[in-house]
């Protein structure tokens, strides 16, 4: 079974990305800053799309209370995250230091909006570590729980 992301957080990484590209672009400390993020984030972010959130894509079925055995294949990615949590979390702290240090030069520079930018990403990174991360692994734990009934 495929599992996708739900699509708005989908565009919501997209956005992200996006608008790191073009902060890596802005030139001086900013833009230096910003390529230091984008170093920490590119591997965090293809983990996340890989095992992180797609489980995520589940919700609606299972809160319509369906549930099928091809599901069980999540438990791979659920299993996966788990196992993984500690060093994505670990990556945030990491990631929200980058971001810091984003944060002053861009104020220093005077570009307010990859401050914005930088604090979205500090939150997406919250609304990860308390919702999204647990969702996944209350998902898998659900699935499994179904299944073996």
């Amino acid at each position: 079974m495929r599992f996708e992301i739900p699509n708005p957080m989908k565009v919501e990484h997209d956005e992200l990305h996006a608008d790191l590209v073009n902060a890596t672009r802005a030139g001086g400390k900013t833009g230096e800053a910003a390529k230091a993020v984008a170093k920490v984030l590119h591997n965090h972010f293809l983990k996340e799309e890989e095992y992180a959130l797609p489980p995520l894509g589940l919700l609606s079925e299972l809160s319509a209370g369906k549930v099928s055995a091809e599901m069980g294949d999540v438990l791979a990615m659920t299993d996966k995250l788990e196992a993984e949590l500690p060093t994505m979390l670990a990556e945030h702290k990491d990631i929200l230091a980058a971001l810091s240090t984003l944060i002053e030069a861009a104020k220093a520079e005077g570009r307010p909006e990859i401050v914005r930018f930088a604090e979205k990403l500090m939150l997406h990174a919250q609304a990860e570590e308390q919702v999204a991360y647990p969702t996944a692994l209350l998902i898998g734990r659900y699935v499994k729980s179904k299944l073996a009934a």
